[in-house]
Parts: structure tokens; sequence; C-alpha cells
């Protein structure tokens, strides 16, 4: 996926995985769990409605630099 995650996209998503950041809302803390916990076909289907959600959830939970690399877009060091 080639999303763009914002620092706040980032920074909720280090927070839901106990990496930094800050909490989200109700509503997005809700959405991260779904991310967190859905099959392959369900995690397409919530990415296609929350892109930059889907890219951020899957570049910390596949990709060996994936937390580094969302702590560096939640300071704004690099765009992602």
């Amino acid at each position: 996926m080639d999303h763009a995650i914002t620092p706040d996209v980032a920074n909720h998503v280090l927070f839901h995985f106990g990496q930094g950041g800050y909490q989200a809302g109700s509503f997005t803390t809700h959405l991260l769990a779904a991310f967190a916990t859905a099959d392959e076909q369900h995690f397409f289907r919530l990415s296609q409605a929350f892109p930059e959600y889907g890219a951020a959830v899957a570049a910390i939970q596949y990709d060996p630099k994936g937390v580094s690399n969302l702590t560096a877009i939640a300071r704004g060091e690099v765009a992602a």
C-alpha cells in the first residue's frame, strides 16, 4: 500500500501497539483493535475505507523497521 501516513495516524498506531505515540479517540481505538485482529480479507476491506491506518498497521505488524519509520513520521522527521 502506498498511502500517506500522517503524524496523528502514526502516533495512534504506535500507542495502540505499546510503542509510544498518543491515544486516539474511542472510534479510532476500536478501529485499530479491528485492524489488529482482522483476518486478511477483513484487513483489506478495512484498508479500503481507512487506507492510512491500514498502511500504518501493516507497517508496524510486518515491516522490521515499522516502529522506527512510524516514530520518525510521528515526530515529523519524514513524510510517509
